[in-house]
């Protein structure tokens, strides 16, 4: 037998099983006498399919021969071709397979030693010899594919080293090219099938797979896209994820960006809006128009758009069709076009984010509070972030939660009406600690769900930097002793959102400079926690009268804070002027409570006594109230 020039071992040949071994045969097993190229798999699957064995030669054909220079092997391979060997007769079909089978057994010989020479190429596992039984033969080439695989990673690597190469000359930083590369794996693997596809093309058929995946990458404008993308704002992560989901030309990805520029869409914002719009690139530039100016005709503002699509890409997404039902959906429930627009304004999420059925499963659950489809409709006009809430998650453990403090379905309902934001903020985090200081203040567990149905902002202002700052100066600046502090949070939760610098300072101290002690302040306070949240221009007038005109001393007011709640021109004058007219008088609180009839039945009662009185009846009944001492009365 031959062997090639360089090897030093003489492998095993194997033959078709139908041949007998012969010791005089000389076969030629270099693969340069065929071809300097390995046949294709498939070659090998047909011959190893077929439904001849191969056998291992007998021992006299490992006796080496004198060595052979190439031209001699392939002078002597035409004329054993031309001359067959000695032996029974054989037809041409089977002189064609055995020549097919002689030819695959010497490729596979060679390709078990054949190193890769260039890039991209395959290098096969060596079989340890050719003597080996057929099924480890067939393993070598069925068994899971691993020589495709390897050669597939080993095109990657060129594709990504070609992209990294070009990003370079791009003038960018190795680091950066690098960090890319390692996010566009989709790219490459484009790059590799464009390589591939190129194969076929005359002009770069002769190329090596570098130069076409050069090519390929210069063809796509790939570096220049990076660059005029990271000149728009665009993070590195954000322009390798857009550049993979492109799932064409690329340039689709500047005329996209160019159009987003053109709604307002503000340079940091299109990075996320190109990333998060989901099938952005499935929708041409008129379908995007349309979109656009379909919800300029529903009540969104052009300059609203950019700011819209900004907070939620997903609208681009969306197909007309999945548009138009969407803002049916609110449209039904009584919304205008100004309603409408100014709500995906302030929560474009509502429109584009959440699902149909997810939107009516909200909607319908806060109709079991008692509202109407109409009042739904004007609660997420007001406040659409309650669509963002789960049901599951937010809305019942609130819901349980108020009802354990005591709050009814009447009150659940006038909390989200009042401020529906409390529906939306955490419950353990926000509300149930706010709730644990009523507690400890000395509000009565009981009274908690009123103070919370009275004023349900109390759940939304922060513990720390507005409620306990409120109590603090309550007991230090105004007098109210810990006692009643609870008492008066518990009247008067309002006390906890007006401002310490703008009004309860100011008050506080327009009482202090009326000669009222801290302590009595306190007391007065407790007994009408609202008298510190009246304005000055009001209370100014009705001292005023009640010192001058009325010749009221100060303690009646320190007794009776609650002179201030009423007008002075309805209420203080007409009263006083008819106690003047019958020269009687009153204290204050007898005075101005009650309804008119039951004040002008105190009135009549005062002048009979006084008639009594002034006809001689002196002795007065004990029992009479000390409400009607009859005093005299300075004329207004």
């Amino acid at each position: 037998m031959m062997l090639c020039h360089g090897h030093r071992h003489q492998p095993t040949v194997l033959l078709p099983s139908h041949l007998p071994p012969n010791p005089n045969t000389v076969l030629p097993v270099c693969g340069t006498l065929f071809s300097r190229k390995p046949l294709l798999f498939s070659s090998l699957r047909a011959a190893l399919d077929s439904k001849h064995h191969l056998q291992p030669l007998g021992p006299d054909a490992e006796t080496d021969p004198p060595r052979l220079s190439r031209r001699q092997n392939a002078l002597l391979l035409d004329r054993s071709h031309s001359h067959p060997i000695d032996g029974p007769p054989i037809d041409d079909e089977e002189r064609e397979d055995e020549l097919t089978r002689k030819k695959v057994v010497e490729e596979y010989s060679l390709a078990t030693r054949r190193v890769p020479r260039f890039p991209g190429s395959v290098d096969f596992p060596r079989a340890g010899g050719l003597d080996l039984p057929p099924p480890d033969l067939r393993r070598v080439f069925d068994g899971d594919d691993r020589s495709l695989k390897r050669a597939l990673e080993v095109r990657r690597g060129v594709a990504a080293e070609t992209l990294k190469d070009a990003l370079r000359a791009g003038k960018m930083s190795i680091n950066y090219s690098t960090n890319l590369v390692s996010r566009l794996t989709e790219f490459v693997d484009r790059v590799v099938i464009g390589a591939a596809t190129l194969k076929a093309v005359p002009e770069f058929a002769h190329l090596s797979f570098n130069a076409r995946a050069k090519s390929y990458i210069q063809s796509s404008c790939v570096v220049s896209l990076v660059k005029w993308l990271k000149h728009n704002h665009m993070t590195y992560p954000q322009i390798a994820k857009v550049i993979c989901m492109c799932p064409g030309d690329l340039q689709l990805v500047r005329r996209i960006t160019e159009w987003l520029k053109s709604i307002h869409v503000k340079g940091e914002s299109i990075g996320v809006v190109l990333v998060k719009a989901g099938p952005l690139f499935e929708h041409s530039l008129d379908e995007l128009e349309e979109i656009v100016n379909y919800l300029e005709n529903t009540g969104v503002r052009k300059d609203w758009m950019g700011f819209v699509v900004s907070r939620c890409p997903q609208v681009l997404g969306l197909t007309m069709e999945e548009l138009e039902s969407r803002v049916k959906f609110y449209l039904d429930m009584g919304m205008n076009k100004k309603d409408f627009g100014t709500m995906v304004f302030d929560y474009p999420r509502a429109l584009g984010f959440f699902s149909l059925e997810e939107m009516a499963n909200k909607v319908q659950y806060l109709k079991e509070f008692g509202l109407s489809t109409e009042d739904v409709g004007r609660l997420l006009a007001f406040k659409p972030q309650l669509m963002g809430c789960s049901i599951e998650e937010r809305w019942r453990p609130l819901v349980k939660y108020l009802y354990y403090l005591g709050v009814q379905r009447d009150g659940m309902k006038r909390i989200l009406i009042v401020k529906p934001m409390v529906f939306c903020i955490d419950l353990e985090t926000i509300i149930a600690p706010k709730v644990r200081f009523l507690q400890d203040i000395g509000v009565r567990t009981e009274a908690i769900g009123g103070v919370l149905v009275k004023f349900p902002s109390f759940l939304t202002y922060s513990l720390y930097k507005k409620i306990r700052p409120v109590v603090v100066f309550l007991m230090t600046k105004a007098g109210v002793t810990q006692r009643d502090i609870g008492k008066v949070i518990a009247l008067d939760p309002q006390l906890v959102g007006c401002s310490i610098t703008k009004k309860l300072d100011i008050s506080v101290k327009y009482f202090l400079s009326l000669g009222i002690h801290l302590q009595s302040l306190g007391e007065m306070i407790a007994d009408f926690p609202m008298l510190l949240r009246y304005n000055i221009d009001i209370l100014r007038p009705k001292y005023r009268y009640l010192r001058r005109v009325m010749v009221r001393p100060l303690q009646d007011l320190i007794e009776f804070p609650r002179f201030f709640s009423y007008s002075l021109d309805e209420r203080i004058i007409p009263r006083h002027k008819i106690l003047v007219a019958n020269r009687v008088n009153f204290k204050l609180r007898y005075m101005l409570s009650g309804s008119d009839e039951e004040f002008n039945q105190r009135v009549q009662f005062a002048i009979e006594k006084r008639k009594r009185f002034e006809s001689g009846y002196a002795n007065l009944d004990a029992s009479d109230d000390e409400s009607t001492h009859v005093v005299p009365v300075a004329s207004s």
